[in-house]
């Protein structure tokens, strides 16, 4: 961090490092490139992260972004969906994914899978991905291989990001919110300390004011990894981007990013924003969390934050226009 810098001025460092206040993209991949991976298990959260740092896009964009595979998700940091851009999948997948598919060895030998049978099963899922499946279809050319899964079990999700991690297939374009498709995919070998050292500097350049133990949290990767990254990046020099106020959706990156909240969340905030699992959507001031709020329906907002309405309407008229439904805001 700089020296003599306040926890204002590096809350608004962080939003500008994010992409959420300053000037901001016309264009959904240069959003995500910018911090390099969204997560994005929820497709709908996914998307509003990627309004919340775009100018003028809308939800058909984004989805037109994944369709055309210039944004890609597969099983990343933390061994979770994130999105990422087309070009950083390769060196991402090959620097993480072997990692946690080990990590992922014990539960995938509870559920029946074992070592054989998945390196089976991945050759099977990546010769039916050659144009994009979806898992039912996938379960159903699994079977007729031998391999059977039962459907209502976490077996067919756990072999599949077995597959992903290992390199086999990536997500590809969503039929719906819930149904994705899978697309076979071939990463090539990765230097280790090469892809760190990128992975500390891309991290660096869209998080602002973080450490190596922020890395190791956000990315996954253990202390001393993240240690031999940050030896070979630089910090950015600090941006001010000026007063903003955003509406960040369900795990957005901006309370994912660091190994904690305490410069951003409020202690009295703290129980508001975690619940059961889930991060919560927040109202975000200056880099400030200062509340929460919901999407009532398509027409309607309630926003649980300090201040008038008018404070927030001009996010709420973006989101709006982002979704293509006239929003208002409710207190």
């Amino acid at each position: 961090m700089s020296p003599g810098c306040s926890p204002a001025e590096r809350r608004r460092h962080r939003t500008a490092a994010q992409g959420l206040a300053g000037d901001r993209p016309a264009d959904a991949v240069a959003a995500v490139r910018r911090v390099l991976a969204l997560q994005s298990q929820d497709v709908r959260a996914a998307r509003l992260a990627i309004r919340a740092r775009t100018d003028g896009l809308t939800r058909h964009d984004v989805d037109k972004a994944h369709a055309d595979g210039d944004l890609v998700r597969t099983w990343a940091m933390r061994g979770t969906l994130h999105v990422l851009a087309r070009e950083d999948v390769a060196w991402v997948v090959g620097l993480l994914g072997p990692r946690f598919a080990h990590a992922g060895r014990g539960r995938r030998k509870a559920l029946g899978l074992t070592d054989d049978l998945c390196a089976r099963g991945v050759e099977v899922i990546a010769e039916a991905a050659a144009t994009p499946v979806t898992r039912a279809r996938i379960v159903e050319v699994l079977s007729a291989a031998g391999i059977d899964l039962d459907p209502k079990t976490q077996a067919p999700i756990h072999l599949i990001a077995y597959a992903a991690m290992t390199g086999a297939i990536v997500r590809g374009p969503d039929r719906a919110d819930r149904e994705p498709t899978y697309v076979r995919f071939q990463p090539d070998p990765v230097d280790e300390d090469t892809a760190l050292a990128r992975l500390a500097q891309r991290y660096l350049d869209g998080h602002a004011h973080a450490t190596a133990e922020d890395l190791a949290a956000w990315s996954g990767l253990p202390l001393t990894k993240a240690r031999a990254g940050f030896a070979r990046a630089t910090a950015p020099e600090p941006r001010d981007p000026g007063p903003s106020v955003r509406l960040l959706s369900h795990f957005d990156d901006y309370l994912l990013g660091h190994a904690d909240r305490e410069l951003i969340v409020p202690q009295r905030l703290a129980e508001l924003i975690t619940r059961g699992g889930m991060v919560m959507p927040v109202v975000l001031v200056d880099g400030e969390v200062v509340g929460t709020w919901k999407l009532l329906n398509e027409h309607v907002i309630e926003v649980d934050a300090p201040g008038d309405r008018a404070v927030y309407r001009d996010e709420a008229a973006d989101l709006g226009r982002f979704l293509g439904a006239e929003v208002a805001v409710r207190r």
